[in-house]
C-alpha cells in the first residue's frame, strides 16, 4: 500500500522481518511440541531458539529464494544458518508449507483486527459524543435528495453510531473466525505430525486449531473476513455521502474542518471542499475490491493449489491498511466537523411550512374527511408554495375546504417542531442504552 494512505502500526504487520518473525515462531514452538513428544530430541528444539533474537536478513532470504524459487524452504535455509546445520536438521519436521504460510497469514489478520477494533471503537466515541451534542439541533430529513419531514443533527449521527456499532460486532466475530491455525501437514490427515503438535503451537499464537484442514486453512473463513471488511468500508462511504452533501454551498449544514493555510482549489482561492469525505468515498472502493477475490479464494482445487496465494499477498495488506487509514481519517472528520445550525433552519423553511404536510394530511382524515380529498386538499396547496414560495400554513388558512374540516388553532397547531422530536430520548436509549 502507498504511504500516503498508511498508518505505521498496520504497516507493521505486513512487513517482511514481521512474516519471518511469525514463521519462526511457528517453526520454534513446533519443536518444542515435538520434543515433548518425544519425536526429535530436546537438545535441537532447544537449539532453535538461540535464533530467537536475532534479526532476520530479508535481502539474504531473497537471495536464496532466487534459487530455490520457494520462499518457505529460502527461510528454513537462512534459519539454519544461524541455528547450524545439524541442530537445525528436525525443523519443519512432517510440516508442509501451508503450515506456515496459512498459520503465519491468520496470526496476521487477527493482529490486523485488533487494531481495527481499536479503530472502530475510535470512532464510535466520537459519534456518541457529537450526537449528544446536537440531540436537540433540528434539521430537515430528506428522501430522494427532497425535503421530507423535521429530524435532529443529533439523530443523524446516532445512527451512524449504530451502523459502525454492528461493524464492531461484525468486525469482532470475523476475528474470531479467522483466529485459526493449522499444522496439519501434507493434505491435512496429521500423517507425518501429531495432532498435539499443531495444538501447541496454536496455544503459544492466540489461535485455535482448525477443525480440519486440507493442505490450506478453508477459505470461506477469509472471504467472511474480508466481506466484513467490505462492510465496513460501505459504512464508512454512508457517512461521507451524507458530510460532502452537508458541505454543497447550497446546503452547508454541516463541513470538514478547514485548517489554517489550507488551500482548496489551485484555481479559484475561494473555494472549500469536501476533499477528506471524497477521499473516504475513494478508499471505500478500494477496500471493497478485495471482497470478490476473496470469495474467488474459496473454491480451490482438491485439497489445495495456490492460486489464492498471489491474492492474499495483495488483499491481505491493502484492505487492512487501507480500512485502517480510513477509520482513522473518519474519526478525526467527526472530531472537528463544523456544523452550521441557523442554515439547518433556513434550509427548513426554504418553502415555509410544507415539510408539515403529513401531519395536516393526517389531521384532516381524523376530522372525517376521506384519505383522497385530503391528500388532494394538502397537495393543491402545497403545489402552490412550491411554485410561489408563499407560506403553506397561511395557503392552508385561506382554503375553504381545509377551514371547514379544520379551525384555525388546529390548523397551527400543525406546525409545532417538537412535534417531531418528541420521541428523540427514546431512540437516544434505544442506540446507547441509556
Amino acid at each position: 500500500m502507498i504511504p500516503r494512505y498508511s498508518r505505521p502500526e498496520m504497516v507493521s504487520i505486513w512487513e517482511p522481518a514481521t512474516k519471518f518473525r511469525i514463521w519462526y515462531e511457528i517453526e520454534a514452538h513446533a519443536c518444542d511440541a515435538m520434543a515433548d513428544l518425544g519425536v526429535i530430541p530436546r537438545e535441537n528444539a532447544d537449539a532453535v531458539w538461540k535464533a530467537k533474537d536475532v534479526e532476520f536478513d530479508v535481502a539474504r532470504i531473497d537471495e536464496i529464494e532466487a534459487v530455490t524459487k520457494h520462499d518457505v524452504i529460502a527461510f528454513l535455509t537462512h534459519l539454519a544458518e544461524h541455528v547450524g546445520s545439524e541442530e537445525a536438521r528436525f525443523v519443519h519436521q512432517g510440516m508442509t508449507s501451508s503450515d506456515v504460510l496459512d498459520t503465519c497469514f491468520n496470526v496476521q489478520l487477527v493482529r490486523a483486527a485488533d487494531i481495527l477494533i481499536k479503530d472502530l471503537e475510535g470512532l464510535l466515541a466520537a459519534l456518541k459524543r457529537r450526537a449528544y451534542e446536537h440531540k436537540d439541533t433540528v434539521r430537515i430529513g430528506r428522501s430522494h435528495g427532497i425535503h421530507a419531514e423535521p429530524t435532529t443533527m443529533g439523530l443523524t449521527f446516532a445512527r451512524f453510531y449504530a451502523e459502525m456499532d454492528r461493524n464492531l460486532s461484525r468486525m469482532r466475530d470475523a476475528r474470531a473466525e479467522i483466529a485459526t491455525g493449522a499444522i496439519s501437514g501434507a493434505v491435512g490427515t496429521f500423517a507425518n505430525i501429531d495432532p498435539a503438535v499443531e495444538e501447541h503451537v496454536c496455544d503459544k499464537l492466540g489461535l485455535v486449531p482448525e477443525p480440519i484442514s486440507t493442505q490450506v486453512i478453508p477459505r470461506d473463513r477469509h472471504a467472511a473476513f474480508f466481506a466484513t471488511l467490505g462492510v465496513i468500508a460501505s459504512s464508512i462511504e454512508n457517512v461521507a455521502i451524507e458530510i460532502r452533501h452537508m458541505q454543497r454551498t447550497e446546503v452547508l449544514e454541516g463541513a470538514e474542518f478547514f485548517s489554517m493555510g489550507q488551500k482548496g482549489s489551485s484555481a479559484m482561492p475561494h473555494k472549500k471542499n469536501p476533499v477528506l469525505t471524497e477521499n473516504l468515498t475513494g478508499l471505500a472502493r478500494m477496500v471493497r475490491a478485495a471482497v470478490i477475490p476473496a470469495m474467488e479464494n474459496v473454491a480451490l482445487w482438491h485439497e489445495r493449489d495456490i492460486s489464492h496465494s498471489s491474492v492474499e499477498r495483495m488483499i491481505g495488506p491493502d484492505a487492512t491498511i487501507t480500512l485502517d487509514f480510513a477509520l482513522a481519517r473518519l474519526t478525526g472528520v467527526i472530531d472537528k466537523m463544523l456544523i452550521f445550525p441557523d442554515n439547518m433552519l433556513e434550509n427548513m423553511n426554504k418553502f415555509p411550512g410544507l415539510v408539515m404536510s403529513q401531519r395536516v394530511l393526517l389531521a384532516l382524515t381524523q376530522a372525517g374527511v376521506s384519505r383522497e380529498d385530503a391528500y388532494t386538499f394538502v397537495q393543491r396547496n402545497a403545489l402552490k408554495v412550491w411554485e410561489h414560495r408563499t407560506d403553506f400554513k397561511q395557503e392552508l388558512l385561506n382554503d375553504p375546504d381545509v377551514v371547514k374540516a379544520l379551525s384555525p388553532e388546529q390548523i397551527e397547531e400543525k406546525f409545532d417542531l417538537g412535534y417531531h422530536t418528541k420521541h428523540v430520548d427514546t431512540i437516544f436509549a434505544r442506540v446507547f442504552g441509556e
